[in-house]
């Protein structure tokens, strides 16, 4: 098979269409003939040195695909060869055929082609399991996405809403401040400006429930100057630096919790692993997918072997939802 490798570490331009050993499955493992692959910012940081896989991951980058299923491993139940899936990937997703444990697998939710839902598991995974399994967000309260009008945003903002939730979202431009807007975020916020005091008027004081950040240290303080009383503060990565102070004080005072999580390194099995939060995704989001509550925004559909071509989209920014690669048909 083919695959996109990893040069060294460095720019766009080190991602190389190689030849790779075809993958056999292990016990409780599929192969799934890759039809597409989604584009994440973690694929970014694993090219540019700072994200290695997993030990025994792939070393190719790709954290989610869709496909076919073509081999089928000892102990695997409920999938055969030709079904049609989606799935969470330690790595490996650039590539014609990929190996995947079958408890990460999850059925194509009726009314997303095959293609789309290769952009849709990592971002469903990531949201559920911060935004409600630890987050607990639910109907009436209020939730603060920042970098609405990215694969992340685009995707949270419309959990938000099918969870009865008020939104606020930020975005840099006028141009996605609205697109968040057309997707149901209540309030769009500028995050040039002073967030925190447009957060307190547009929720009259009370602040945001649940906050989903991916900027880290720089929006640390006045992401907790943004919470409500028992709020939940979800950190999801470190554009913004990985060091910063927290006013231990405010914590206290307004019975606030500040959690970081990734899924990448997870075990597959026990009560923290990625088998029951896909397990989760699959019960509880897929029906609101399937009702067209919460869809795929797709930026581009790019062949995989222009990903160099993807990931100069990447580094350049104003990408809006998800970047698809296109393996096979």
């Amino acid at each position: 098979m083919y695959g996109i490798s990893i040069r060294e570490p460095g720019g766009p331009e080190v991602l190389e269409w190689t030849e790779q050993p075809d993958p056999e499955p292990g016990s409780g493992e599929v192969v799934l003939d890759v039809v597409a692959a989604g584009v994440n910012r973690a694929d970014v940081m694993q090219r540019q040195g700072n994200y290695p896989p997993p030990e025994g991951a792939s070393q190719l980058p790709g954290l989610e695909c869709s496909g076919r299923v073509s081999a089928v491993g000892p102990g695997v139940s409920g999938w055969d060869v030709g079904d049609q899936a989606c799935a969470l990937l330690a790595g490996g997703g650039y590539a014609e055929k990929v190996v995947v444990p079958a408890a990460q697998l999850l059925p194509i939710p009726e009314g997303v082609s095959l293609t789309d839902a290769g952009g849709l598991v990592e971002v469903g995974c990531t949201i559920w399991s911060n935004v409600v399994l630890l987050g607990g967000l639910r109907s009436g309260q209020t939730f603060l996405v920042h970098g609405g009008s990215g694969g992340i945003g685009t995707h949270a903002i419309q959990v938000g809403k099918a969870l009865g939730a008020t939104v606020l979202a930020t975005a840099g431009s006028e141009e996605r401040l609205q697109f968040c807007r057309d997707l149901g975020a209540d309030h769009a916020i500028d995050y040039h400006g002073d967030f925190v005091e447009e957060v307190k008027r547009a929720t009259d004081g009370h602040g945001a429930d649940v906050i989903l950040d991916h900027i880290g240290a720089r929006n640390l303080d006045a992401n907790l100057d943004a919470l409500a009383l028992d709020g939940n503060l979800r950190i999801i990565g470190l554009m913004g630096g990985a060091k910063g102070e927290i006013n231990l004080a405010k914590l206290l005072m307004r019975r606030v919790s500040v959690g970081a999580t990734s899924l990448r390194a997870r075990e597959v099995g026990g009560p923290n692993g990625k088998g029951p939060i896909v397990a989760a995704v699959r019960t509880d989001l897929w029906p609101l997918v399937e009702s067209g509550r919460v869809r795929p925004i797709v930026h581009e559909r790019i062949p995989v072997q222009e990903a160099t071509r993807a990931h100069e989209l990447m580094d350049a920014g104003g990408v809006v939802g998800k970047l698809l690669l296109v393996v096979g048909g």
